[in-house]
């Protein structure tokens, strides 16, 4: 019997969804190309922020090296070097480091002797001049007032002119991750978000009254849910 091209679009359709649906098998993005002139100055560079040196290999005679590094907490790396990238050294910008506190990322770094902006915000204004392809060009000094997720931003740059930003997320959009699941990176992370919610907890005991001795159960469903993106716990 023939079909109609409606009929035979909306097979294709039903195709294309079954096939997307049979697709499981996990895709880690987990390496980011980064181009620079000097090897060796940006080894240095990216050991001083205190990133993990994965690998230095370099090929017999001279014309390959690879270096990569691992920032904390981090599944991805980057990987520079010698005839790794045809890019232009410096062209890499607009590059996320997602830290839950962004005062204390930014004071380990000057710590470490790490030149990094100042805290800052925008208000929703995306044209400007100061940092190309950086969210938030027009930006406001200090984060942001109500201590938003994804509104918090510091940033950075290599020895070539590599951009990297800072941005404090501590609640994930709803749907960004799985509910069921709750991890936290590191133990820094950990701590940030039972900060958090000791905090929150504070204001609970004050509605109520009274203490609070179910805590442990109370700090794990806001930690769970700040993360998941859900309700928070009232």
């Amino acid at each position: 019997m023939n079909q109609t091209a409606a009929q035979k679009q909306a097979q294709i359709g039903n195709d294309v969804t079954s096939e997307a649906k049979a697709v499981t098998v996990d895709m880690k993005f987990e390496i980011v190309v980064i181009p620079v002139s000097n090897v060796d100055r940006a080894k240095d560079f990216y050991a001083k922020l205190g990133w993990r040196l994965d690998a230095d290999y370099a090929a017999p005679g001279g014309d390959f090296r690879v270096i990569q590094f691992t920032p904390p907490g981090s599944g991805c790396s980057v990987i520079f070097g010698k005839n790794v990238t045809a890019a232009t050294p410096g062209s890499a910008q607009g590059l996320y480091l997602i830290v839950s506190d962004i005062e204390a990322a930014r004071r380990e770094l000057l710590g470490r002797g790490v030149a990094v902006s100042e805290v800052f915000h925008n208000e929703g204004a995306y044209a400007g001049t100061d940092e190309p392809y950086l969210f938030g060009r027009v930006r406001v000094s200090g984060p942001d007032p109500a201590h938003g997720s994804y509104r918090s931003f510091a940033s950075l740059t290599d020895p070539d002119g590599n951009g990297w930003l800072f941005q404090e997320l501590t609640t994930r959009l709803p749907g960004r991750i799985d509910s069921a699941a709750t991890t936290f990176a590191s133990a820094n992370d950990l701590a940030s978000a039972m900060r958090r919610a000791a905090a929150a907890h504070g204001e609970h005991e004050k509605r109520i009254g009274a203490a609070d001795p179910n805590w442990p159960d109370w700090y794990t469903a806001y930690m769970a849910a700040e993360q998941a993106g859900t309700e928070l716990p009232k």
